[in-house]
């Protein structure tokens, strides 16, 4: 697609969408021919990319956020960067209120799946198999992976849908910000408070 003929309101829709830089979208959208949904794809998969590439570099900066709702709900959580200049930077800031908002919504218990202990996971897919008792095959393990994915994405908050786009996850927001500061970002960890919940 020539880029006279690129639509502008395309390049917009996608910068909002991705976060990306006017000549990253116009570029993904030229290797779509002008279709925005696989611009999104291509945007997705160089952000994965980066994120890869980024995720072996050390994260000491960044920041220990506090966020209180309503005065009955309240987050606080470390996030870190490679540079206090990225600490500093409106997108990074953007993407741990996002965090503070998500957790406060969503009452996540670990960070990813990997933190959730043997014993929980064990005792869900015990549930699981009781309730599927009889089923075999590829219906078994469609039904069983299906449902350990909703697990996750109901514990886990990386896993889980983002409350203000349901259409990507924590974990791709997390990919995006990566991609759009250009640093490592490592959510360290997080704790949620309720009023009236018992320790």
């Amino acid at each position: 697609m020539a880029m006279a003929t690129l639509d502008v309101n395309l390049v917009k829709s996608l910068r909002e969408q991705t976060g990306a830089g006017v000549g990253e979208c116009q570029q993904a959208l030229r290797e779509a021919d002008g279709r925005l949904d696989e611009a999104l794809k291509i945007l997705k998969a160089r952000g994965a990319a980066i994120a890869a590439k980024k995720a072996t570099r050390v994260a000491k900066q960044g920041v220990i956020s506090a966020y209180v709702h309503g005065g009955r709900i309240g987050v606080l959580i470390e996030v870190s960067s490679e540079t206090d200049f990225v600490a500093r930077n409106e997108k990074f800031r953007e993407f741990v209120r996002a965090l503070e908002l998500q957790i406060a919504s969503m009452n996540p218990a670990y960070l990813a799946p990997e933190e959730v202990p043997p014993e929980v996971v064990g005792a869900e897919l015990e549930q699981l198999h009781e309730q599927l008792e009889g089923a075999e095959g590829e219906g078994f393990v469609s039904a069983q992976k299906s449902h350990m994915e909703k697990f996750y994405a109901r514990l886990c908050l990386l896993n889980q849908p983002y409350v203000k786009d349901e259409s990507k996850t924590i974990r791709d927001l997390l990919t995006e910000t990566i991609a759009a500061t250009g640093e490592n970002i490592v959510i360290r960890r997080f704790t949620r408070y309720q009023l009236g919940d018992s320790a």
